[in-house]
Protein backbone atom coordinates (compact mmCIF):
# COMPACT_ATOMS: atom_id res chain seq x y z
CA UNK A 1 0.00 0.00 0.00
CA UNK A 2 1.50 3.45 -0.87
CA UNK A 3 2.74 5.51 2.04
CA UNK A 4 0.88 8.81 2.41
CA UNK A 5 2.80 11.95 1.52
CA UNK A 6 2.10 13.32 5.00
CA UNK A 7 4.08 10.47 6.57
CA UNK A 8 7.09 11.27 4.39
CA UNK A 9 6.91 14.87 5.54
CA UNK A 10 6.84 13.83 9.21
CA UNK A 11 9.77 11.50 8.75
CA UNK A 12 11.75 14.19 6.95
CA UNK A 13 11.08 16.67 9.74
CA UNK A 14 12.19 14.17 12.35
CA UNK A 15 15.52 13.65 10.58
CA UNK A 16 16.22 17.37 10.18
CA UNK A 17 18.80 18.95 12.63
CA UNK A 18 17.26 20.86 15.53
CA UNK A 19 18.36 24.21 16.95
CA UNK A 20 18.22 25.45 20.54
CA UNK A 21 15.53 28.03 21.09
CA UNK A 22 13.06 29.56 18.72
CA UNK A 23 13.62 30.65 15.16
CA UNK A 24 15.89 33.67 14.96
CA UNK A 25 17.82 32.71 18.10
CA UNK A 26 21.53 32.18 17.46
CA UNK A 27 22.83 28.83 18.62
CA UNK A 28 26.11 28.75 20.49
CA UNK A 29 28.34 25.78 21.08
CA UNK A 30 30.22 25.40 24.34
CA UNK A 31 33.95 25.22 24.11
CA UNK A 32 35.81 22.45 26.03
CA UNK A 33 36.73 25.02 28.70
CA UNK A 34 33.09 26.08 29.10
CA UNK A 35 31.94 22.47 29.31
CA UNK A 36 34.55 21.77 31.99
CA UNK A 37 33.47 24.85 33.94
CA UNK A 38 29.83 23.82 33.72
CA UNK A 39 30.63 20.47 35.30
CA UNK A 40 33.01 21.81 37.94
CA UNK A 41 31.35 21.94 41.37
CA UNK A 42 31.17 25.34 43.08
CA UNK A 43 33.73 25.73 45.86
CA UNK A 44 32.42 25.38 49.38
CA UNK A 45 32.24 28.73 51.24
CA UNK A 46 35.11 29.34 53.58
CA UNK A 47 33.98 29.11 57.21
CA UNK A 48 33.16 32.58 58.47
CA UNK A 49 33.30 34.14 55.00
CA UNK A 50 29.65 35.15 55.03
CA UNK A 51 29.98 36.71 58.46
CA UNK A 52 33.08 38.61 57.35
CA UNK A 53 31.25 39.96 54.29
CA UNK A 54 28.44 41.25 56.49
CA UNK A 55 30.92 42.81 58.90
CA UNK A 56 32.59 44.68 56.05
CA UNK A 57 29.37 46.33 54.99
CA UNK A 58 26.52 48.08 56.72
CA UNK A 59 24.53 51.23 57.32
CA UNK A 60 24.97 53.62 60.22
CA UNK A 61 22.98 56.73 61.03
CA UNK A 62 22.24 59.17 63.83
CA UNK A 63 20.63 62.54 64.43
CA UNK A 64 19.84 64.73 67.39
CA UNK A 65 20.06 68.06 69.20
CA UNK A 66 23.29 68.58 71.11
CA UNK A 67 22.67 68.86 74.87
CA UNK A 68 25.01 68.92 77.84
CA UNK A 69 23.39 65.86 79.43
CA UNK A 70 22.68 64.02 76.18
CA UNK A 71 23.49 60.35 75.78
CA UNK A 72 23.59 60.18 71.98
CA UNK A 73 24.16 63.85 71.10
CA UNK A 74 26.47 65.61 73.53
CA UNK A 75 27.84 69.17 73.49
CA UNK A 76 31.20 70.02 75.08
CA UNK A 77 31.71 73.63 73.93
CA UNK A 78 28.39 75.46 74.06
CA UNK A 79 29.96 78.67 72.77
CA UNK A 80 30.70 76.93 69.47
CA UNK A 81 27.48 74.87 69.37
CA UNK A 82 24.70 77.14 70.68
CA UNK A 83 21.41 75.93 72.09
CA UNK A 84 19.43 74.26 69.33
CA UNK A 85 22.48 73.07 67.39
CA UNK A 86 21.93 69.66 65.84
CA UNK A 87 23.42 67.20 63.38
CA UNK A 88 22.37 64.28 61.21
CA UNK A 89 24.65 61.71 59.60
CA UNK A 90 24.29 58.63 57.42
CA UNK A 91 27.07 56.18 56.56
CA UNK A 92 26.78 53.46 53.92
CA UNK A 93 29.65 50.97 53.75
CA UNK A 94 29.33 48.33 51.03
CA UNK A 95 30.57 47.21 47.59
CA UNK A 96 34.12 48.33 48.25
CA UNK A 97 33.39 51.89 49.34
CA UNK A 98 32.10 53.95 52.26
CA UNK A 99 29.93 57.00 51.66
CA UNK A 100 29.29 59.39 54.56
CA UNK A 101 26.94 62.39 54.54
CA UNK A 102 26.67 65.00 57.29
CA UNK A 103 24.18 67.84 57.78
CA UNK A 104 24.40 70.34 60.65
CA UNK A 105 22.19 73.21 61.79
CA UNK A 106 22.31 75.90 64.45
CA UNK A 107 26.09 76.28 64.71
CA UNK A 108 27.91 79.60 64.53
CA UNK A 109 27.42 81.30 61.14
CA UNK A 110 30.10 81.55 58.44
CA UNK A 111 32.58 79.45 60.35
CA UNK A 112 34.73 76.38 59.49
CA UNK A 113 34.53 73.24 61.62
CA UNK A 114 36.32 69.92 61.50
CA UNK A 115 34.47 66.62 61.76
CA UNK A 116 35.54 62.97 61.80
CA UNK A 117 34.27 59.51 62.61
CA UNK A 118 35.68 58.15 65.89
CA UNK A 119 36.18 54.67 67.32
CA UNK A 120 34.03 54.81 70.48
CA UNK A 121 30.57 56.09 71.45
CA UNK A 122 30.13 59.57 72.90
CA UNK A 123 30.42 60.08 76.64
CA UNK A 124 30.23 62.92 79.16
CA UNK A 125 33.91 63.76 78.54
CA UNK A 126 35.26 64.89 75.14
CA UNK A 127 37.88 62.13 74.98
CA UNK A 128 35.37 59.35 75.63
CA UNK A 129 34.82 58.89 71.88
CA UNK A 130 38.41 57.75 71.41
CA UNK A 131 40.67 58.49 68.42
CA UNK A 132 39.74 58.80 64.75
CA UNK A 133 38.47 55.68 63.05
CA UNK A 134 41.17 54.47 60.66
CA UNK A 135 40.89 51.87 57.93
CA UNK A 136 44.54 50.94 58.46
CA UNK A 137 46.02 52.02 61.74
CA UNK A 138 48.77 54.61 61.57
CA UNK A 139 48.17 57.19 58.86
CA UNK A 140 46.13 60.32 59.64
CA UNK A 141 44.69 61.30 56.28
CA UNK A 142 41.38 61.83 54.53
CA UNK A 143 42.05 58.65 52.52
CA UNK A 144 42.55 56.47 55.61
CA UNK A 145 40.00 58.17 57.89
CA UNK A 146 36.58 59.73 57.38
CA UNK A 147 36.86 63.52 57.37
CA UNK A 148 33.70 65.62 57.07
CA UNK A 149 34.94 69.20 57.49
CA UNK A 150 32.43 71.91 56.60
CA UNK A 151 31.87 75.66 56.70
CA UNK A 152 28.53 76.96 57.91
CA UNK A 153 26.45 79.48 56.01
CA UNK A 154 24.86 82.67 57.35
CA UNK A 155 22.24 80.64 59.21
CA UNK A 156 24.74 78.29 60.85
CA UNK A 157 23.91 75.34 58.61
CA UNK A 158 26.42 73.22 56.76
CA UNK A 159 26.92 69.91 55.04
CA UNK A 160 29.71 67.60 53.95
CA UNK A 161 30.21 64.26 52.23
CA UNK A 162 33.14 61.86 52.12
CA UNK A 163 33.74 58.87 49.87
CA UNK A 164 36.38 56.30 50.83
CA UNK A 165 37.47 53.38 48.65
CA UNK A 166 37.19 50.78 51.41
CA UNK A 167 34.62 49.22 53.71
CA UNK A 168 34.67 48.77 57.47
CA UNK A 169 37.10 46.14 58.70
CA UNK A 170 35.50 42.93 60.04
CA UNK A 171 34.31 43.45 63.60
CA UNK A 172 35.57 47.03 63.67
CA UNK A 173 33.47 50.07 62.77
CA UNK A 174 33.20 53.70 63.88
CA UNK A 175 30.86 54.48 66.77
CA UNK A 176 30.58 58.27 66.74
CA UNK A 177 30.88 61.52 64.83
CA UNK A 178 32.86 64.29 66.52
CA UNK A 179 32.68 67.96 65.49
CA UNK A 180 35.87 69.93 66.16
CA UNK A 181 36.57 73.63 66.57
CA UNK A 182 38.89 73.98 63.55
CA UNK A 183 39.37 72.65 60.06
CA UNK A 184 41.47 69.49 59.95
CA UNK A 185 45.20 69.85 59.36
CA UNK A 186 45.86 67.80 56.25
CA UNK A 187 49.65 67.37 56.33
CA UNK A 188 52.76 67.61 58.47
CA UNK A 189 53.33 66.41 62.02
CA UNK A 190 49.89 67.67 63.12
CA UNK A 191 47.96 65.97 60.33
CA UNK A 192 44.49 64.97 61.51
CA UNK A 193 44.29 67.53 64.31
CA UNK A 194 41.30 69.89 64.36
CA UNK A 195 41.25 71.59 67.73
CA UNK A 196 38.98 70.96 70.69
CA UNK A 197 36.00 68.63 70.52
CA UNK A 198 32.84 70.71 70.25
CA UNK A 199 30.12 68.06 70.11
CA UNK A 200 29.62 64.33 69.60
CA UNK A 201 26.93 62.16 68.02
CA UNK A 202 26.81 58.41 68.73
CA UNK A 203 26.17 56.27 65.64
CA UNK A 204 23.55 53.54 65.68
Amino acid sequence: MPVPIVLFAVLAAGCAPTTAGQAGTAQTQDTPAQEAAAHTPSPEPTPGAQGAAKAQSGSLSASGDFTADGKRAVVYARKLAPEGARASITVESSSGQTLSSLVVEGLLPDRPYGAHLHTKPCGPKPDDSGPHYQHEKGEASAANEVWLDFTTDASGAGRATARNSWTFAPGRRPHSLVIHAKSTTSSGPKAGEAGERVACLTLG
